[in-house]
């Protein structure tokens, strides 16, 4: 049984920072591509960061030097470090097991999201 269990969620002023964590089990996780995503209110669901099975990240332009992506291989947790955040990184936030196929990164399993709000 797959889990993503994430954490770390909260509210946080304009420019502060913040580190979501998400617990995986039920996969081998040195052998899949892990992502965050986050779903802002009233909009889609996009991609934030990835990390590749492979070694390498890819992050959304919007994110790019503010947020990193890294992983633990000693817990199974995937971290987001987060900083100089902006009103407009308000969103749920979340971890996602995925693949490349065709070029585009696909979802094969959820976690159930952490809320962060930015906001003074």
């Amino acid at each position: 049984q797959v889990q993503l269990v994430e954490s770390g969620g909260g509210v946080v002023q304009p420019g502060g920072s913040l580190t979501l964590s998400c617990a995986v089990s039920g996969i081998p996780f040195s052998a899949r591509s892990m992502g965050w995503y986050r779903q802002a209110p009233g909009k889609q669901r996009e991609l934030v960061a990835i990390t590749a099975s492979g070694g390498g990240t890819n992050y959304a332009d919007s994110v790019q030097g503010r947020f990193t992506i890294f992983r633990d291989y000693a817990s199974n947790t995937i971290y987001l470090q987060m900083y100089s955040l902006k009103p407009e990184d308000t969103a749920v936030y979340y971890c996602a097991v995925v693949r490349l196929a065709g070029g585009i990164w696909l979802v094969d399993y959820w976690g159930q999201g952490t809320p962060v709000t930015v906001s003074s």
